[in-house]
């Protein structure tokens, strides 16, 4: 749905900024994921490479601009324009949120002290890890070029990462390790938990190349 868009972008200022300042955020937010992945699994301090919040009011307004530059496109253009408008600011709501998430993951890594090992989780965990951190770099590579293909190739290969979190964070719920200390155990629900969500909103982003605007968010329908 997005490629017979391009050419609108392009020829639209206001919109073609908006677009290209989603590839800003899509950028922000990857580098902040590594960061709060690193800190959290692979320090035995809390010190943390770069500051996050600034990252985060960073993320914030660049959403706040793209939001500005759509509705002031929309004033002037009018409602032929409204279904591009309405993708990019549902998607960049999507990256705003995963910002928010990521910012979570570094607040974790800041008061949990070590590295945060999965114990009998960790196959599983370093599997979810390294599938959402590609999931980041193919999701805006598919946002950009529009490519129906890629996406729908990127939604199947990758719909196993929320049913992965849930069985893991039932599993903690349960107890199954009882060798794991109640921190860490509390640490990788959450960090499971949320590994789902930024994942959840990528899906969502993805959807979002093949689905019109009103299934954003749900699987794509069998052609």
């Amino acid at each position: 749905m997005l490629k017979k868009w391009f050419a609108i972008f392009q020829k639209d200022t206001l919109m073609d900024q908006a677009y290209r300042r989603s590839f800003l955020m899509f950028d922000t937010i990857l580098g902040m994921f590594k960061t709060a992945k690193e800190s959290l699994r692979h320090k035995e301090d809390s010190e943390i490479d770069i500051d996050i919040y600034n990252k985060d009011i960073e993320v914030n307004r660049f959403e706040r601009e793209v939001r500005r530059n759509v509705f002031n496109h929309l004033a002037i253009a009018g409602s032929a324009r409204l279904p591009s408008g309405l993708v990019l600011v549902n998607s960049i709501i999507d990256l705003e949120r995963i910002g928010d998430y990521t910012k979570n993951i570094v607040e974790l890594a800041m008061n949990h002290p070590g590295k945060l090992h999965g114990a009998r989780y960790e196959e599983d965990l370093l599997r979810v890890e390294t599938a959402v951190e590609d999931n980041l770099i193919r999701t805006k590579s598919c946002f950009e070029s529009g490519d129906e293909a890629s996406a729908l190739k990127l939604l199947k290969e990758y719909d196993w990462i929320n049913p992965i979190c849930d069985k893991s964070l039932i599993g903690l719920v349960k107890e199954e390790d009882k060798n794991i200390r109640p921190g860490d155990a509390v640490s990788l629900a959450l960090y499971f938990r949320w590994l789902k969500r930024i994942n959840s909103h990528l899906r969502n982003i993805t959807t979002s190349v093949v689905n019109p605007f009103d299934r954003i968010g749900f699987k794509p329908k069998k052609k």
